[in-house]
């Protein structure tokens, strides 16, 4: 007799990993809190093709290859490799990623008889995990994380992100703009939900700022914005930057510290240095470089004021992340931000690419005193807890009603 337990095969192409530690943290942190209520082992296809070693004499850090099987906090993690040409038949990532985790799928369905596929993005991953989940005849979910929205301009790739989404059991939206997207699209409204990302209040809290300035060499009266996003031009870095020469009339000490590193969505670290360079700003901005989740409380802690000005989110996990450690936060109107950011003493949001609308909220954010504890508060309300229980509550659904 099958089990009534969820046994859920997590697949996603992004996922941390000791070659990215960084990658894809956010659905770790979502499912690893899933995994306290019901088994689960982690599949993520890595990007391959056999040349791809001569690339990176002209790009070191292109397609890191982390090993094919590790083992995080207790979890069993797979990175089998799938058939991808940089550039090249990208419509077609979808069939070889599925192909590819066949024989793991395969020896995992013998050793862990899952019963669930629960896959992240609805291309290529969630348009690979329909495909195995036609071949072992178990339902698949669908997370709908952001990148849908760039990818249905492609006429290929958006043919196959609705149908993956047409052929998941469930779809998951972490924002409500993100539903309203993809249905407009074509995509079933009643089959999708939308249950957002959490922020772990015992990894953010506040530290003490006085201390935490200290670790960065920070006075006390230094006004200070933070973002903290990988390096790349959709984070927007380099649009708060270019507002910066003019905050500095108005706090002449100003620091803007940027946490994050490269990704696989790229490496923009030299073009900042040299912008930064060039504007001669380099007493004013700080690359912190990439950090862990336990160490990014300290620069949060640090500052006064949030900003991320993205050109696309889903729903961005770090603006939670910033307000348990108390801060207000300033980011442009795209994706599911103002469902995050959806009160005035949370923050502000403002038009997307107008500089003079992101240099007046700033200013405005650095001069305002606002009361912390609320803010922490809201943070606390969004905790994994409340959307764990809602995920697993269907997982047990999808199981049950087989």
């Amino acid at each position: 007799m099958e089990s009534k337990q969820p046994r859920l095969i997590v697949f996603s192409s992004l996922f941390p990993s000791s070659a990215q530690p960084n990658a894809g943290v956010f659905i770790r942190e979502r499912m690893f809190k899933v995994g306290q209520h019901c088994p689960l082992v982690v599949v993520s296809p890595v990007p391959w093709f056999p040349l791809q070693h001569l690339l990176r004499r002209y790009k070191p850090g292109f397609r890191p290859q982390p090993p094919r099987y590790e083992n995080q906090q207790g979890v069993d993690v797979y990175f089998p490799r799938f058939f991808s040409v940089p550039g090249f038949f990208k419509n077609l990532d979808g069939f070889f990623m599925a192909l590819s985790a066949l024989t793991t799928l395969y020896r995992l369905k013998k050793q862990f008889a899952f019963n669930i596929i629960d896959a992240h993005f609805a291309y290529p991953d969630g348009y690979a995990a329909t495909l195995l989940g036609k071949w072992f005849n178990v339902p698949v979910t669908i997370t709908l994380r952001g990148t849908e929205v760039p990818l249905s301009r492609m006429p290929g790739r958006k043919k196959r992100l609705l149908k993956a989404l047409d052929r998941a059991t469930r779809v998951f939206s972490v924002s409500d703009s993100l539903k309203r997207h993809v249905v407009l699209l074509g995509a079933q409204e009643d089959k999708i939900e939308v249950i957002g990302n959490g922020v772990d209040t015992q990894k953010f809290y506040p530290i003490d700022r006085l201390i935490a300035r200290e670790r960065f060499a920070l006075s006390a009266q230094t006004k200070v914005f933070i973002s903290v996003g990988a390096l790349v031009d959709r984070k927007g870095h380099h649009r708060v930057i270019d507002i910066l020469p003019a905050l500095l009339k108005e706090f002449p000490d100003l620091v803007y510290l940027i946490v994050g590193g490269a990704s696989p969505e790229g490496d923009n670290r030299l073009f900042l240095e040299q912008k930064v360079s060039q504007m001669q700003l380099s007493e004013h901005v700080r690359l912190l470089g990439a950090l862990s989740a336990e160490e990014i409380k300290y620069p949060l802690s640090a500052a006064d004021v949030f900003v991320l000005a993205t050109s696309n989110e889903g729903w961005a996990n770090v603006f939670l992340e910033a307000m348990a450690c108390g801060l207000p936060v300033i980011t442009t109107d795209v994706g599911g931000n103002k469902e995050v950011v959806k009160e005035a003493y949370l923050g502000e949001v403002v038009e997307f690419n107008n500089s003079q609308s992101l240099f007046d909220a700033l200013l405005a954010a650095l001069n305002k005193t606002w009361d912390k504890s609320t803010i922490i508060e809201y943070a606390k309300q969004n905790s994994w807890d409340k959307r764990v229980d809602r995920l697993v509550t269907i997982f047990y659904s999808l199981i049950g009603n087989r």
